[in-house]
């Protein structure tokens, strides 16, 4: 299990090694490295003066102040946005993408682009959002994206639309998702001292359906990894980009 790649193509070619498959819940594409500013498509458009500048706004919650200076920037680059972006994201996609073993299962995280995924998902790489698959034995179900949030990442959707991939699934053992359960604890990011949002949607079917586990990433550094609600075990399969480690389920 990994979440939250942000371009780690390198450690994510060997994730999948001596496990039956690899599971990705989201977040392959790096805009900005918090830890390291000259990292990530920001930087490589914009500059690390400016990568600083805006992590800086960004930290302190000033993001009026952070998408005026966004806005700046665009306006004065010799290129279209949305075309500078998607070639950007493309080049990310195509190395990992070719760094997924084969069998994979992956869903989108608030970051990604899911209109591409279906150009680089090679066979043995299968791309769910509200889908479920079975694995060894039991039944995994997947919801992607991000719900809406201040950043404005580019998968965020509404809260009907999440609720209604959630209840698409039905009773699963494993439900894996890239944001956590609406639950303080899980929520709550240590280094970026905020809470990010969670779903209630998953939340309710967690104490509804009763899985085995519920997975996920988003939060890089949260207060509790892993935690039970009820009868299930809830984790942060971790923030692969910085660590380089999978999350080994076993059964």
């Amino acid at each position: 299990m990994v979440s939250d790649v942000h371009g780690n193509a390198r450690d994510l070619a060997q994730a999948g090694a001596g496990a039956d498959a690899l599971v990705c819940l989201g977040d392959l594409v790096l805009f900005l490295d918090y830890a390291d500013h000259s990292r990530g498509i920001f930087p490589d458009l914009f500059g690390v003066e400016n990568a600083d500048l805006i992590v800086e706004l960004r930290t302190a919650r000033r993001f009026e102040e952070a998408r005026d200076l966004g806005r700046r920037l665009w306006s004065e680059l010799d290129m279209d946005r949305e075309s500078a972006i998607e070639s950007a994201v493309r080049r990310q996609y195509a190395e990992l993408f070719a760094a997924f073993p084969a069998p994979t299962y992956a869903t989108y995280g608030n970051v990604d682009i899911p209109a591409l995924w279906p150009e680089y998902a090679r066979p043995g790489v299968t791309v769910l959002d509200g889908e479920r698959a079975e694995i060894g034995g039991l039944v995994f179900g997947f919801v992607g994206g991000g719900l809406r949030t201040v950043m404005r990442t580019p998968y965020e959707i509404s809260d009907e639309e999440y609720v209604a991939k959630v209840e698409a699934l039905g009773e699963v053992d494993v439900l894996c998702s890239h944001i956590p359960p609406e639950v303080p604890e899980l929520t709550y990011d240590t280094v970026a001292r905020r809470f990010e949002r969670g779903s209630h949607a998953l939340l309710d079917a967690i104490r509804r359906t009763r899985p085995r586990y519920a997975l996920f990433g988003h939060v890089h550094q949260p207060l509790v990894r892993r935690m039970r609600v009820g009868a299930t075990e809830c984790v942060n399969v971790g923030h692969f980009a910085s660590t380089g480690q999978p999350w080994a389920l076993e059964w």
